[in-house]
């Protein structure tokens, strides 16, 4: 498991290094997940943590750039994100149940494009939005910096688990 991928320039403007930054770590969270079956996609490694698969790992990613960019930081309708929804218990939001590992991949891709869509017409310092988060009055600078944080937590759990479902190993 090898690729190449490129860190954002060391003298690139913020944008461009908080930008370049994010999609990194989800490049290396979907290359985690390049040619695993259906079964080792979805099959639990972590004893204490069943809803860490590699396609749980991508359906968690997908719904939290959505909640963090299009429900909180455009304030936009939370109502299909199942982070949302209070009736579906705790970690709704990691749940495979129906997905093909295609279909994660396909989705998290679609999502991070729209995302990239809302982070390049807005400015770092425009404030989230969202009327029902007083609290998360965050700038897009904060969010795309928490959105690394996650992203990379997440690309570095994909590390373990890929290990641990088929003995892959590889860093870029």
């Amino acid at each position: 498991m090898s690729h190449v991928f490129e860190r954002p320039p060391l003298l690139a403007d913020e944008h461009t290094s908080l930008t370049g930054w994010l999609e990194l770590q989800r490049r290396i969270l979907r290359w985690k997940c390049e040619g695993l079956s259906e079964a080792d996609a979805h099959r639990s490694v972590v004893p204490t943590s069943p809803l860490m698969t590699m396609a749980g790992l991508l359906v968690h990613m997908r719904w939290t750039e959505h909640a963090w960019l299009d429900v909180i930081f455009l304030g936009g309708d939370s109502s299909r994100n199942p982070a949302f929804d209070e009736s579906a218990g705790e970690d709704a939001d990691w749940s495979t149940a129906g997905v093909t590992l295609a279909q994660a991949v396909a989705d998290y891709e679609a999502q991070c494009a729209r995302s990239d869509e809302i982070i390049a017409a807005a400015s770092l310092d425009d404030v989230a939005r969202h009327p029902g988060f007083p609290r998360k009055r965050a700038n897009l600078r904060w969010i795309l910096t928490h959105l690394i944080e996650e992203t990379g937590r997440h690309a570095g759990h994909a590390d373990i688990v890929r290990e641990l479902v088929d003995g892959t190993k590889g860093y870029y």
